[in-house]
């Protein structure tokens, strides 16, 4: 076995051949009110960590609970890391970068955690995968099932952007919209799973989901120099991003390869505070959340309990922006940066233009942050209608051009 389950909130081991999706024992304690409890963290074999350690270039398949066999069939990564010279210049920080996950091929950080539940389908001889999603993440699912040769039930909010819901449509996937939350659809596609069988993807309730997402931090850090960044600023909603981000830099730490933790930064809407007010308030309770950025609106975080744990662990903090700083950030990203990001994506640079005097004075003025840029804008074009408009149409004629002064 290459690893080994551990509960993240009782700490017991599991150590089985079989599927897994949360312990069994606080699993029980769920009341629907208040953040999940009971899921699992992926141990890997200190042997697979000792061989990871001795080589001299590392990927994510050297840290996957189900390795690939063929990394052509769907390539995950690497995403550009970029430095946007003119916001540097504008934040002061002179060591910002931007990780561009907008660029996975279907446009959203999603694909790397739906592509470890492929591979874990693959390996227990699996051909359906459900899930629930407000999008990206079916849209992911979708597009690597469809690689993958896999069939893809996805729930959904009916009120979904079309965007994103015709994505897995075109990708093939059996796409049911519910009349209700993504919570509500979360409920159903678990249900899909128990009645009908397969895997089921659903974020944090399948751990491999998290497994997935730490492969982000594998490629910062041979990007990087085999460093670790300072900080990472993290768009949060359901707290699996920002859990698999610290999952694969706890792996590197474990295997010797760095010597700290980057600080986990969690940026919410103030719309959708939930884990930011489990940080700070120690509050576990459900949110009202009703954010624009519809990736990261999520009122009972299924992850939220491990995500506190980790920002608190990193020494991290959390930063809460509003919708209207979220839709700024977007024009600020297009017009200074030249990256077309979605208002779940946008909350992270929201977040750290709002953070940056507090970042310099906390960790100094030549440590590096690192902006998880996590989908893409093409995906909900509708975020800018009534910020942004079309030029009207000019004459065809020269005497036309000669009236322009720019």
């Amino acid at each position: 076995m290459r690893f080994k389950y551990v509960c993240s909130d009782c700490g017991k081991e599991y150590i089985t051949d079989e599927i897994m999706y949360q312990c069994p024992e606080c699993s029980k304690l769920n009341d629907g009110i208040s953040f999940p409890k009971g899921n699992l963290i992926v141990k890997l074999d200190k042997e697979v960590l000792k061989k990871a350690k001795e080589k001299d270039h590392v990927t994510p398949n050297d840290f996957y609970p189900y390795p690939s066999d063929d990394e052509e069939a769907y390539p995950i990564g690497v995403t550009p890391l970029m430095a946007p010279r003119r916001l540097q210049e504008e934040t002061g920080v002179k060591n910002l970068y931007f990780k561009l996950d907008s660029q996975l091929i279907s446009g959203s950080f999603k694909d790397r955690a739906s592509y470890e539940v492929a591979l874990q389908a693959k390996a227990m001889g699996e051909k359906k995968i459900a899930l629930a999603s407000t999008g990206n993440a079916g849209a992911a699912m979708s597009a690597v099932g469809a690689a993958m040769g896999l069939d893809i039930i996805l729930f959904v909010p009916a009120s979904a952007p079309i965007n994103k819901l015709m994505q897995s449509v075109l990708y093939g996937a059996k796409v049911i919209p519910v009349k209700g939350t993504y919570d509500d659809a979360f409920k159903l596609s678990i249900e899909y799973t128990r009645l009908h069988g397969g895997i089921n993807r659903n974020t944090a309730y399948n751990p491999m989901t998290i497994e997935g997402k730490k492969s982000i931090s594998i490629e910062l850090f041979e990007q990087m120099g085999r460093k670790a960044p300072d900080a990472v600023y993290v768009p949060v909603g359901d707290g699996c991003i920002i859990a698999g981000v610290a999952k694969g830099f706890s792996d590197l730490l474990e295997a010797g390869l760095i010597d700290k933790m980057p600080r986990m930064i969690c940026c919410q809407s103030t719309k959708s505070a939930a884990i930011s007010n489990a940080i700070d308030n120690n509050d576990y309770s459900e949110f009202n959340a009703t954010t624009r950025a519809d990736s990261i609106s999520v009122g009972l975080p299924a992850n939220g309990r491990m995500a506190a744990g980790y920002v608190k662990e990193s020494k991290g903090w959390t930063v809460r922006v509003s919708d209207e700083e979220i839709l700024d950030s977007q024009i600020d990203l297009t017009s200074k940066a030249g990256v077309l990001s979605e208002p779940a994506a946008a909350c992270a640079w929201a977040a750290f233009k709002k953070d940056k005097d507090h970042f310099v004075s906390e960790l100094g003025e030549d440590a590096v942050a690192v902006v998880l840029l996590t989908g893409s804008g093409f995906k909900d074009m509708k975020a800018f209608d009534g910020r942004v408009k079309m030029p009207d149409a000019i004459e065809n004629s020269v005497e036309e051009v000669k009236k322009l002064n720019f």
